[in-house]
């Protein structure tokens, strides 16, 4: 049967709480009558979750479990399952249970009436350390103002989008990826649903710090060439104070006062330092387009479990 949803799952080290995310959301389809299929991808995983996801997709014929060959991220896990995707609508969630299953009929029920994209935004943060809040705060108001606002402000990758909406975002095959800043930019008509986000069920999170930095880079890098003209500007700000300096050091040196070597010597610091981050900055996007050109492919599939032609 064909199915209505498909629900995206990334998992990554998450054999402590994958059977119990994989009960409440089969309660709550089961609960909505119509046909659907909940797709685990298997992000490397280094303990027993990739065992657990092909038990899973071995007992439940709504159940498949996609198992990569190696770590690629979870954007990539994501892309993967948009790509196996068949359902006319595509709800994406993550496996630790602090985004609710139960909303999920709220969002189908939005999408019935004709939104393309429902997209769930979080009115409060629970179980998250006053540092997470604090950061994410600050990076939301950061990429809003280089971004344009490309993504909406407290919102994950927790959100139900139209096949029509998936194709365009199958098609935009960059390996640097930003989901939720991606579906922002293919427009459609789209609303937030607002919730509380809970603490994680059970084991620990694997988001680490070096990985929010990694999504916060592609996310402003993907979407924004704000930093290239601030370097643009910050060059001209330091040639103008170089010629004022000059100047300065020249009616000095005529009045015969001293040279003031010291100061000159900080001018060439700043001036390295400005340089050198600056040269960071362009590394950062011909790093990027390095990416793109190499052509490797997105992520690797080791076994695919659940599908009737077995991809």
């Amino acid at each position: 049967m064909h199915p209505v949803y498909s629900v995206i799952v990334p998992c990554y080290n998450e054999e402590a709480v994958i059977r119990e995310t994989h009960k409440r959301l089969t309660q709550v389809f089961q609960s909505m009558e119509e046909a659907y299929e909940i797709i685990y991808v298997n992000d490397g995983s280094r303990d027993r979750t990739g065992e657990i996801l092909r038990e899973i997709a071995m007992e439940d014929p709504c159940a498949r479990a996609v198992l990569f060959a190696r770590n690629s991220g979870q954007e990539m896990a994501i892309t993967a399952g948009l790509d196996y995707a068949s359902g006319d609508a595509i709800i994406l969630i993550d496996a630790d249970l602090q985004d609710p299953p139960e909303l999920i009929p709220q969002m189908a029920a939005r999408w019935k009436k004709g939104v393309q994209m429902i997209y769930a935004q979080r009115k409060d943060r629970a179980g998250e350390s006053a540092f997470k809040k604090v950061t994410a705060s600050v990076y939301y108001k950061f990429l809003d103002w280089l971004t344009d606002g490309v993504a909406p402000r407290d919102t994950g990758n927790f959100r139900l989008v139209d096949k029509q909406v998936v194709d365009v975002i199958r098609g935009m095959p960059e390996h640097n990826r930003f989901l939720r800043g991606m579906f922002s930019w293919a427009g459609f008509t789209r609303e937030p649903v607002f919730y509380d986000r809970q603490e994680r069920f059970a084991g620990e999170t694997e988001y680490t710090l070096k990985k929010m930095l990694k999504l916060a880079a592609d996310g402003i890098f993907s979407f924004s060439v704000k930093p290239l003209k601030f370097i643009t500007g910050l060059g001209v700000s330091f040639l103008g104070l170089a010629g004022v300096m000059l100047l300065v050091l020249l009616i000095a040196l005529i009045f015969g006062a001293g040279s003031g070597l010291w100061w000159l010597a900080m001018l060439m610091i700043g001036l390295s330092g400005c340089v050198l981050s600056a040269l960071g900055i362009v590394g950062e996007y011909i790093a990027r387009i390095y990416d793109e050109t190499r052509g490797r492919p997105l992520y690797i599939v080791a076994d695919a479990v659940g599908f009737e032609d077995e991809k």
